[in-house]
């Protein structure tokens, strides 16, 4: 049965969304079926940017070390970029312009200029290698890329070669002086703008599945727009809760950004969300734990949301009592499960913080499930119930037809809010969806009686690096990429902090003298940093074959981790 939490979460959501409330909720018809929208939202990103930003005006925006710009200074700047794209790059409607860069001021003021330019924000992985980021130049057919330093230059590396245009930003510079190799190519306070609608394409984010080479999930204007006020109604109910309880703090809310732009959840409920609520964004461009707990104490952070070992890492750290972190009250996570003991240990040793956990995927443009407080420490091992208002949330089976309540199969998800496809890859836009229009999640997962989901697998190939998605046939293929690789087996191996690292088993042609090693090596110049192998053993003969002759990597997996688990407890 529902949890009082749930009861009165229930009533905040109604009265919100009810008759004179902020938030309007219609419907529209996709799939041949009608689908809840958010009537009053802003139809897409320029008018809704420059809507808050005006309310928000004077307030504190970002904060990126020394530099503190407000909401008036982050669309001035913006305006700005966005005017020298047109004019000066000769950026059009629906142009692909890549983002390449570590977190920073000027990553939020190009992205925000990119799309009033009427361009499609294209979000490279900032940890990517110059061969992966000139594919995914590639693939999404940019034709201007925003980078910096390290990341031009890794696209200047020997052999690397790609069609865009790169403009090079120093990130160590204040904002104007860091925009400037954009601005100074034209444009002014004149320059005319497009007026953009909801049909108009808005971003592409890239994702790592079971077919190796990531992929461009693309999104409308309408789409992003009516994910963030999924979450901005989350949001509306709990400080609706919060005030009835008299626990509303009257300081402005503040966030850390600890984890990439470059990914879903940072992007949409944290930075793009944060312009409806006059949120201040903290921007961390390396993760370091105790560097967190300064920021949330100087800066008065009331909200923490990164991947599960981050707070996990505040929590054990030995410096945390030196920090004054009562501000905080919520510790969010996403990207990976936390352990139930974790869970345990943040409701009961931070104070008066709560944990929280959110689920979604760049293609659901991060909407999805949502759970939080003493709902979270009676259900540590679910992700929550479908998020209101525009999640329709089923477990379907290989042919798309609903099972029964507790049965486990795949976690689907159909909402206005979700992804248009894969960029020029029509063959794997078809797989993702079934013709109803949910969103095949490759999750496997059941609903308990109150409809929490609860995931139990995955049905794709990939392994989940704190947060990060990495496709054990991409890295199969880099290894495979060294003359004397034989076969090899990819796949996860479980990691308290991280969730997973990645695991592999290479058989080598004979006379080999190639270790573990020397295959580290080879692939640090192929891989990000993150995809290379935590752990390779070196077999000695053929790899074990199932009746199809494919490599059993089932098998492979469940022996290895067992070694793996032993090799630990030793």
């Amino acid at each position: 049965m529902p949890s009082a939490l749930d009861l009165r979460l229930e009533a905040a959501y109604n009265l919100i969304t009810g008759p004179g409330g902020p938030i309007q909720v219609g419907s529209v018809e996709r799939f041949g079926q009608q689908l809840p929208v958010i009537t009053n939202a802003p139809t897409n990103l320029a008018d809704y940017v420059a809507f808050f930003c005006a309310q928000h005006g004077d307030a504190t925006f970002l904060v990126e070390g020394d530099e503190r710009l407000s909401f008036k200074q982050v669309y001035a700047a913006a305006r700005k970029v966005a005017a020298a794209l047109v004019d000066g790059h000769g950026v059009e409607r629906g142009d692909r312009v890549g983002i390449a860069m570590r977190n920073a001021n000027a990553w939020c003021v190009s992205y925000l200029g990119v799309l009033m330019a009427g361009g499609c924000a294209t979000l490279l992985n900032g940890w990517w290698q110059g061969g992966e980021l000139a594919a995914g130049i590639e693939d999404a057919e940019a034709k201007l890329v925003i980078a910096d330093v390290q990341r031009a230059a890794r696209l200047a590396e020997p052999g690397v070669s790609h069609g865009a245009t790169v403009i090079t930003l120093d990130l160590t510079q204040p904002i104007d002086e860091a925009i400037a190799p954009i601005t100074s190519a034209g444009g002014s306070a004149e320059t005319a703008l497009p007026v953009l609608t909801g049909d108009d394409l808005a971003t592409i984010l890239f994702t790592s599945g079971s077919t190796g080479q990531s992929k461009g999930a693309y999104s409308r204007h309408h789409a992003v727009v009516q994910a963030i006020f999924n979450y901005v109604t989350q949001t509306a109910s709990i400080v609706h809760l919060l005030t009835q309880d008299g626990l509303m703090s009257d300081i402005q809310p503040a966030t850390l950004i600890c984890t990439p732009l470059f990914h879903v959840t940072a992007e949409i409920p944290v930075f793009l969300q944060s312009i409806a609520i006059g949120r201040k964004l903290v921007l961390m461009p390396k993760w370091n734990a105790e560097e967190a707990m300064r920021l949330i104490q100087d800066e008065q952070v009331n909200y923490f949301v990164g991947v599960p070992l981050m707070s996990y890492e505040i929590l054990v750290h030995p410096n945390r009592k030196n920090y004054d972190l009562s501000t905080c009250k919520s510790y969010a996570g996403g990207g990976a499960p936390r352990p139930p003991e974790h869970v345990k240990r943040l409701a009961s040793e931070m104070g008066e913080a709560k944990p929280l956990l959110g689920y979604g995927l760049t293609e659901t443009n991060a909407v999805g499930c949502g759970i939080i407080n003493e709902n979270y420490v009676d259900k540590p091992l679910s992700t929550g119930p479908a998020s209101k208002p525009l999640v329709d949330l089923a477990i379907l089976d290989d042919n798309g037809e609903p099972l029964a309540q507790g049965q486990v199969g795949e976690v689907c998800i159909r909402s206005v809010c979700n992804f248009e496809g894969y960029w020029n890859n029509p063959a794997a836009t078809k797989a993702a969806f079934f013709d109803n229009g949910y969103f095949r999640s490759g999750d496997l997962g059941y609903l308990d009686t109150d409809g929490y989901l609860f995931i139990v697998d995955r049905k794709k190939d990939i392994i989940i690096r704190g947060g990060e998605n990495i496709s054990c046939q991409e890295v199969e293929a880099a290894i495979y990429e060294h003359p004397e690789a034989n076969e090899c087996a990819v796949f996860g191996l479980p990691d308290e902090r991280l969730g997973e690292v990645v695991g592999a088993v290479i058989w080598m042609k004979p006379g080999s003298h190639v270790g573990p090693e020397d295959m580290c090596s080879f692939l640090s110049q192929r891989l990000a940093p993150y995809k290379v192998p935590f752990k390779i053993w070196m077999a000695n003969d053929a790899l074990p074959k199932l009746g199809s002759e494919k490599i059993d990597k089932v098998s492979l997996r469940t022996r290895y981790r067992k070694e793996y688990a032993a090799e630990g407890v030793a």
